[in-house]
């Protein structure tokens, strides 16, 4: 349409003159082709005779006049599709290729798009020859149609697929290249609901489905040639069918309500659960399928079960017997519906919470799986130990030891779980004891591990209470006599003995001082020293802070050996007898003493009774007549000298002479001997024995005032009887030193300390062995504000003994409460006109202190100067004109802060959302407010050029837009109500209307009253390429002929070319492009002359 076209066109000039052959340089004899490789073109499906264009001179110079130059192809022309031919003009041969005419096949790019044929010039007279290779390149002409593959579609979309949702793509191809190749979609019939891009085969869905009204489309989409509009011919086009099926849209998932239900004992078929379905689409999207526990029970113990066939109530129920005890505190199950539909859809997870039967709050469970503490021997009775804790708490909740001999040592309240002493604690018996726990109901149980420190509790004890020995007199110093054991059941230096001899008077003994190895410290005599002797021995451990002693009685009896000689007590004895001295009778009696005092003296006449005629008793030392001292031998010897000895079966004495002179008279027995003292003697040394026998120990009336606990404990004075105690004393915090004396020694004085009584939940405990009063758990006056703890003082002697004292603890408040809100969030919904002023909400919150520490105040924490709040009476008020359109939900932070003193003041917040309900007050907007888009003339009718976009910031109705154009560029265009698409109505011509200027509207369904807002549409129509014919001049070779000489500017010929497209692609201009006459003539590009 109006371009310039311009062809080479071949001009010989011959002058007059005849001089042409002159002008002409001459040549060598050699033959050769002007290029060794031509390139041409041809369109395919060229006519028969129809000639290669080159933009090269193809061909070769005559050199020789006489020369006649023939060419033929001889290779590269299987085919026989072209035919060389020869044109003589001047000194030049052109060589010229055409296609031959008749039976021969036709070009056809699509199967064959080059050649490359060779080309032999043979010179007749000469036999010279010249060979060149012409390349053909076969033009591509619009002579294939689109083809679609597949040449049907099948898709299925849910009713409420979205508004320029792409629900299918068609294909087509077409083997032509370039713009040949290019085509149109574009639906046979109108309609409304579909589009189908042009160019990308993309059918984008434009109008709202509805399943009730058309459940089945069945489209026909055509593929049309660019150039069908070109050449005006049907042909260039093919179809294709897009069935499109309309499915009920599942639209709505399931929605799960639960309630968790707390089964009966007595119930042998519990239900756990009620749970409720709801689907609220139609049909089978609208059943329910199953209702699944999807996660919490991997034992898959519970199930749903529908209330009755087709019902939407499900029951939980278990499926075999719940394991409770693995799961104490229930099962957290999660539930999930899927429903009936072709494409089900399943509700969000719903998580409910069973429990046991037995538990209505859910069974409790400790905190610790093993408590493990540590506890001295010394701690005293009602001493805290641990305090265990199950969670959560009832009222039901109470805790017991699981086996009862554990209550010997220890009690447990059965309300707070506090573990106390319950009797004396030791670790020699039991250094640690380890106890079972369990709540009442059996189902929760604990471990408590005690390990009691070890301390000086245990005295030694002797493994007797007295001990017996005895030794021999006269034994080396350091003999040992016995050993005496203590042992201590204390460990360490508490445990370990010594011992000593605690008599007053010296002692002849010593005992080792570890080992108890009592032995001589000197000789012992049986006749000089005691006989018998008690000694006090006493075992001390090391232990701290004092010792504990323990005291045994060990008697040792002193052995008698014979040590000692019989001593007569009279010697040289000189004794008269008369003859007639009758046989039998006594005439004296001896008598020797023996010191050891061990055995009886015997008696023997050792010389002198030859004749037999006296007899000595040889235990009393009777000396009588054996024999008549007047018959025989005897009555002849008037003196007889006895030696007499004694003797202790072990000693005897040196002989005792005994002179005997026999009388005649009768006088009766007299006896004269000399006295050697040995009774005197013998007398003394017993009377000296008989004084150190009765010597009293003075230990035996001595009161060891270091081992007897005597007096009582006493608390000072300064004792208080009511204290007061802040509630925020932090754990650890000294209250008041609680002190006692005891006037005793040792640990009859040592002291421990215990709250006995008033403080079952063990908030406050006494330094056993300091007396401070302090905090052991947290205090809390809102929940007890008054003990009266019983304090008792123990001493450490044996036996023990105690004090009590009561102590009244008044617990203060301190600001350890928060206001706490009422709810945990506040919601209220406003219009978005509600007046400034109007009050929406109030707000309310409770502080459990005391004072100013419990008094509230209310604000609103920044984020908006919209709302304000009544400080004291927490009631929000609109204070600046809303607008949901800027801001749809307001979250106010509201904060109540107590108005604390002496303390920080604490603070709650609470969120509270205002919701701003819609009003229609803004109308539709485009977005971008003016729209400019270029569209091709050739579009099919039906195509989307664009998509207009209106927002509006309202809700609901009020946001719904409709479109339509008030200026639709003279029925050209039309829009689609609902989705903004833009389509060609009518078919654009670029020569008839270049720009088309449309209003386009958009309108909201807002009540009572809609808004709409216009916006401008510029439609630049853009130009086609409509000229498809080249020109053509009638013969390859105009002849003029021009006299020399003549003046510049003569005309000399006409040159004349068609060109078939019509306005101005059909307009030809002329020039010439080459040639031995460029630069020497000239032509004039419109008229050709």
């Amino acid at each position: 349409m109006g371009k310039y076209l311009i062809l080479p066109v071949l001009l010989l000039l011959e002058h007059l003159c005849g001089c042409t052959g002159n002008q002409r340089v001459a040549r060598s004899a050699t033959m050769q082709f002007t290029h060794s490789v031509y390139n041409t073109t041809i369109y395919e499906n060229s006519a028969a005779k129809t000639f290669l264009e080159s933009h090269a001179k193809m061909g070769i110079y005559i050199a020789d006049p006489a020369w006649e130059i023939r060419y033929k192809i001889v290779a590269g022309d299987n085919e026989n599709l072209f035919k060389a031919e020869e044109y003589l003009l001047g000194d030049f041969s052109f060589l010229r290729i055409r296609t031959k005419g008749g039976s021969t096949a036709i070009l056809n790019r699509e199967v064959r798009d080059h050649y490359v044929l060779t080309v032999k010039a043979t010179e007749r007279g000469t036999d010279l020859e010249a060979r060149a290779r012409v390349k053909v390149q076969v033009l591509d002409t619009n002579d294939l149609r689109p083809l679609f593959s597949p040449t049907s579609y099948s898709i299925s979309l849910l009713e409420n697929t979205a508004i320029r949702t792409s629900v299918a793509k068609v294909t087509a191809t077409d083997a032509d290249i370039g713009t040949n190749g290019e085509y149109y979609y574009s639906f046979t019939d109108w309609t409304d609901m579909f589009a189908v891009h042009p160019t990308s085969g993309v059918v984008t869905l434009t109008g709202k489905l509805d399943y009730s009204e058309t459940k089945l489309y069945e489209l026909e989409i055509l593929a049309v040639d660019r150039g069908m509009k070109l050449y005006g011919s049907s042909g260039f086009s093919s179809m294709a069918k897009l069935t499109v099926r309309i499915e009920q849209a599942n639209e709505h998932a399931p929605v799960v309500t639960a309630v968790a239900l707390a089964p009966s004992d007595a119930d042998r078929d519990p239900t756990y659960a009620v749970v409720m379905v709801e689907d609220n689409d139609q049909g089978q999207n609208g059943e329910i399928a199953s209702l699944s526990v999807v996660a919490g029970d991997p034992l898959q113990q519970f199930k749903a079960v529908r209330s009755s066939p087709g019902s939407k109530a499900y029951k939980i129920k278990a499926v075999k017997d719940v394991d409770w005890d693995s799961q104490p505190f229930g099962y957290n199950l999660t539930l999930q519906a899927k429903d009936k539909g072709s494409l089900p859809r399943f509700s969000s997870a719903k998580l409910i919470h069973v429990t046991s039967p037995q538990f209505k709050m859910g069974p409790s469970k400790f905190d610790k799986t093993i408590y493990r503490v540590n506890l001295s021997e010394f701690a005293p009775l009602h001493t805290p130990v641990v305090m265990v804790t199950a969670l959560p708490k009832h009222s039901q909740l109470k805790y017991a030891f699981k086996h009862k001999s554990e209550k010997n040592r220890f009690s447990i309240n059965p309300d707070t779980g506090l573990i106390t002493t319950a009797g004396p604690i030791n670790a020699d018996n039991a250094p640690r004891y380890e106890m079972d726990v369990m709540t009442a109901d059996k189902k929760a149980f604990t471990k408590v591990i005690i390990d009691v420190n070890d301390v000086n509790n245990n005295a030694p004890e002797f493994k007797q209470t007295s001990y017996k020995a005895s030794v021999d007199e006269n034994v080396p110093v350091g003999t040992s006599v016995l050993e005496v054991k203590a042992t201590d059941l204390d460990r360490g230096e508490n445990g370990y003995v010594t011992y000593s001899i605690t008599n007053v008077m010296p002692q002849p003994f010593v005992i080792e001082y570890f080992s108890g190895v009592i032995s001589t410290s000197e000789v012992l005599d049986y006749e000089l020293m005691p006989r018998i002797y008690n000694l006090k021995v006493r075992a001390s451990d090391w232990g701290s802070p004092f010792r504990r002693e323990v005291e045994a009685s060990v008697t040792i009896t002193l052995n008698n050996l014979n040590d000692n000689k019989p001593l007569f007590e009279n010697i040289d004895c000189e004794v008269t007898v008369p003859r007639d001295h009758g046989v039998g009778e006594q005439i004296t009696t001896v008598s020797a003493i023996d010191a050891d005092e061990l055995q009886l003296v015997h008696y023997n006449i050792k010389a002198g009774n030859e004749l037999d005629l006296f007899e000595l008793n040889a235990n009393s030392g009777v000396l009588s007549l054996k024999q008549t001292l007047s018959d025989g031998e005897a009555s002849k010897v008037s003196f007889h000298g006895l030696q007499i000895t004694a003797s202790d079966g072990e000693h005897e004495t040196q002989s005792m002479v005994m002179n005997i002179t026999v009388i005649t008279a009768r006088k009766p027995v007299q006896l004269k001997c000399i006295d050697t003292g040995v009774a005197t003697m013998l007398a003394e040394k017993l009377l000296q024995g008989g004084k150190i026998h009765t010597q009293a120990e003075p230990e035996d009336n001595f009161m060891d005032i270091h081992s007897v606990n005597r007096f009582t404990p006493q608390f000072a004075e300064s004792f208080p009887s009511a204290m007061e105690v802040r509630e925020d004393l932090p754990i650890g915090a000294r209250i008041v030193h609680l002190s006692a004396t005891d006037t005793d020694s040792g640990f009859n004085g040592k002291l421990v300390y215990v709250i006995s009584g008033g403080d079952t939940e063990s908030r406050f405990i006494v330094d056993m062995e300091s007396g401070w009063l302090l905090v052991n758990a947290p205090l809390d006056r809102e929940t007890t504000d008054h003990y009266t703890l019983n304090v008792t003082v123990y001493d450490l002697g044996i036996p023990q003994k105690s004090s009590s004292r009561l102590l009244d603890v008044k617990i203060l408040d301190a600001n350890d409460n928060s206001p706490q809100f009422l709810q945990d969030s506040y919601s209220v919904e406003i219009s978005e006109n509600t007046p400034v002023g109007t009050e929406i909400i109030q707000v309310d919150s409770t502080d459990k202190d005391l004072g100013d520490n419990g008094i509230v105040k209310y604000s609103i924490l920044g984020g908006t100067d919209h709302f304000t709040i009544n400080e004291d009476t927490g009631l929000v008020t609109v204070k600046k004109q809303l607008d949901r359109e800027s801001l749809p939900v307001y979250v106010l932070k509201v904060a109540a802060r107590d108005q604390a003193v002496a303390e920080p003041q604490l603070v709650s917040t609470v969120l509270l959302k205002v919701i701003l309900e819609d009003v229609n007050d803004n109308p539709p907007k485009f977005v971008p407010p003016k729209y400019r888009v270029r569209v091709r003339e050739d579009l099919p009718v039906g195509a989307v050029i664009m998509w207009l976009e209106a927002h509006d910031p309202d809700v609901g109705p009020s946001s719904q837009v409709r479109y339509s154009l008030i200026d639709s560029g003279d029925g050209h265009f039309d829009v689609d109500k609902l989705s903004g698409a833009v389509r060609i109505a009518k078919t654009l011509d670029y020569e008839q209307r270049q720009v088309f200027n449309l209003t386009a509207k958009a309108k909201d369904k807002g009540k009572p009253m809609s808004l709409s807002s216009t916006c401008f549409i510029e439609v630049d129509v853009v130009d086609i390429n409509e000229n498809i014919n080249r020109p053509q001049f009638r013969s390859f070779l105009d002849k003029g002929f021009i006299k020399e000489d003549v003046p510049v500017g003569t005309s000399v010929m006409k040159v004349s070319a068609q060109d078939e497209d019509e306005g101005r692609d059909g307009e030809i201009r002329y020039s010439i492009r080459d040639g031995s006459g460029l630069g020497i003539f000239t032509i004039d590009e419109e008229t050709g002359y």
